[in-house]
């Protein structure tokens, strides 16, 4: 099988970040490939699993007691080996995020706002809200004001409550008066979101990964291994930029939002690479039971279904 070329700067862009970022890596590998399969590896295969992208035994060694004391992962010792898993609070934070980086999102808009008013608030309160209301998309809409045209409202009552702040803010939900995307609204968007930072981002991540559409979209069978290693970085930088994307309606977006063929070639790029990514994870993994589990029928509903 040839090599992928393709695959070189791709790795190497990684392991030339100061510091690398070994936690957040491992926490993708956790998402996008372990949890699938049961959500619990034996460490000595996972340092082999990600040595070939710049982490060596002694990092990952580190990281791993890094993530087990911040509450993301807990061991299991049977004999001399251990085995990791994610926390509960830990998968409840994977399956918040990763539904983000997996899902279609094209679902239709009918117009309706999210608006908080905070004016009780301090300016930490305020700032800390404002962090946990990330997730579904709120921006500073004024001084006082927050407010997200993607939002899920029995979700932004849950972090409000779980802030302690039910009885400090005020959650209006709005119907639209006018036309949906109008001149107001979308002069609205441009002031309060970053989306030209964005963009930029999202336009880096094409330029990264279309090299490797092109290359493994024209090879009849690739390496499990650069599956795996491809897949892993793919998933890794998509999901930093859908991290930060407050995933605002079609509607208020530019015709030429680089974020549809951002995910669009994400979504190829998986779908081409699946197959011998789980190869290769059957191959290296193994749990306390032994063989690693065949991955839950929920892991090929990403991205509309794969092969």
């Amino acid at each position: 099988m040839p090599k992928l070329n393709s695959l070189d700067p791709i790795t190497e862009r990684f392991r030339s970040q100061k510091p690398l970022r070994a936690s957040s890596l491992v926490i993708t590998v956790y998402g996008d490939s372990i949890e699938p399969h049961g959500g619990t590896v034996w460490l000595g295969a996972l340092i082999k699993l990600l040595e070939p992208m710049g982490i060596n035994e002694r990092l990952m060694r580190t990281t791993i007691f890094r993530l087990t004391q911040d509450g993301w992962l807990m061991s299991d010792r049977i004999g001399r080996r251990s085995y990791y898993s994610l926390t509960g609070p830990g998968r409840r934070k994977f399956e918040q995020a990763f539904r983000r980086v997996y899902s279609d999102h094209d679902q239709s808009w009918d117009g309706s706002w999210c608006l908080i008013i905070t004016h009780q608030l301090d300016a930490d309160q305020r700032k800390q809200l404002l962090d946990d209301l990330g997730w579904q998309g709120f921006a500073t809409l004024s001084g006082q004001v927050f407010g997200s045209p993607n939002y899920n409202l029995s979700q932004v009552h849950s972090i409000v409550a779980a802030a302690g702040l039910e009885d400090n803010v005020v959650v209006f939900e709005t119907r639209p008066q006018q036309e949906l995307a109008g001149r107001p609204v979308r002069l609205l968007v441009k002031e309060c979101w970053d989306l030209h930072g964005l963009a930029q981002q999202y336009q880096e991540f094409l330029t990264l990964f279309r090299p490797l559409w092109k290359e493994i979209s024209e090879q009849t069978s690739l390496r499990p291994e650069e599956c795996f290693i491809a897949r892993t970085l793919l998933i890794h930088e998509f999901r930093k930029l859908v991290l930060r994307d407050p995933l605002l309606p079609d509607e208020l977006l530019p015709g030429d939002w680089e974020g549809r063929a951002a995910r669009q070639l994400c979504r190829n790029i998986y779908r081409t690479l699946t197959p011998g990514a789980e190869q290769w994870l059957e191959e290296s993994l193994e749990t306390a039971e032994g063989p690693l589990p065949v991955a839950a029928n929920g892991f090929y509903q990403r991205f509309g279904g794969l092969k």
